[in-house]
């Protein structure tokens, strides 16, 4: 197990992740482990870490995944299930990695959608919730015209620059995610499926202008989910609720993480031969 500073690179042998911790250590105080977008990092969450840590009084753990900010590069080119890797075989050694032992994860856009696969897929115990902050469970029309917009705006506007403050390989960043969509059978990648299997509360926070998904996207996990689902959905705000409605986001998941975390403290798994 990792002995964890504020902030250093998590050594997991065949990668090196960039990561902060905020706040009381996971064997201190219950853990909010925060899950990036697409084309996020550990910087690129701003304050909202440091914000979410002081209401909740948690712990909060934030990395970056292979191939953003300043971790190891990925190699590329990823193929369509890469959620789906993240989700069941890299974040179940993070979590280990850390000592993780009761919390929530706490994801946005691609990371809500890691963040529900493993929910899905990984029957952990000490998982008392999921956050899921504008999160895709399947494709649509405004989401790939979204990303194709932004793959020309790389190419044709100051976004290069802005995005390289964050990302070692910028354009390794970008293209390694925008070709995945763009190159691929974008429209065959679905989680759905995943989301029947998920036994703990879930809150989804959506902007009702996001520009990367509609109401469908909450619609699919009220139809599939059979756990509890509270929605959150923000006027004024488009597809990053922690930046574009800061206060009622964190409002919103501070309450929900709370409770979750009193109603969900941590039990052994059954005994199968119980």
């Amino acid at each position: 197990m990792a002995v964890l500073s504020n902030q250093g690179f998590l050594d997991l042998g065949d990668m090196q992740l960039e990561y902060r911790m905020i706040g009381p250590r996971p064997h201190a105080a219950p853990t909010l482990v925060m899950l990036h977008e697409g084309l996020g990092c550990v910087g690129m969450w701003g304050d909202f870490p440091d914000k979410l840590q002081a209401a909740t009084g948690c712990g909060v753990f934030v990395y970056s995944r292979v191939g953003y900010g300043q971790s190891s590069p990925a190699k590329l080119p990823r193929k369509l299930d890469f959620m789906h890797v993240e989700a069941r075989e890299v974040l179940p050694r993070i979590l280990d990695a850390i000592g993780f032992r009761h919390g929530l994860l706490v994801g946005h856009s691609d990371g809500a959608s890691i963040a529900a696969i493993y929910g899905g897929s990984v029957q952990d115990h000490r998982m008392a919730g999921l956050v899921l902050m504008a999160p895709h469970f399947f494709v649509e029309d405004v989401t790939s015209a979204s990303i194709a917009e932004l793959d020309e705006a790389y190419a044709t506007t100051d976004l290069r620059a802005r995005l390289a403050r964050w990302h070692k390989d910028v354009d390794a960043t970008v293209h390694g995610w925008t070709d995945v969509w763009l190159k691929n059978d974008f429209r065959s990648w679905d989680l759905t499926e995943d989301l029947a299997y998920i036994r703990v509360p879930i809150l989804i926070v959506q902007g009702e202008d996001d520009q990367y998904g509609t109401v469908r996207q909450i619609e699919a996990a009220q139809e599939e989910c059979y756990c509890p689902v509270e929605v959150a959905l923000l006027p004024n705000v488009k597809h990053v609720p922690h930046r574009e409605g800061t206060e009622w986001t964190l409002e919103i998941v501070t309450e929900f993480c709370l409770r979750a975390l009193r109603s969900g403290e941590p039990r052994p798994p059954a005994d199968p031969l119980a």
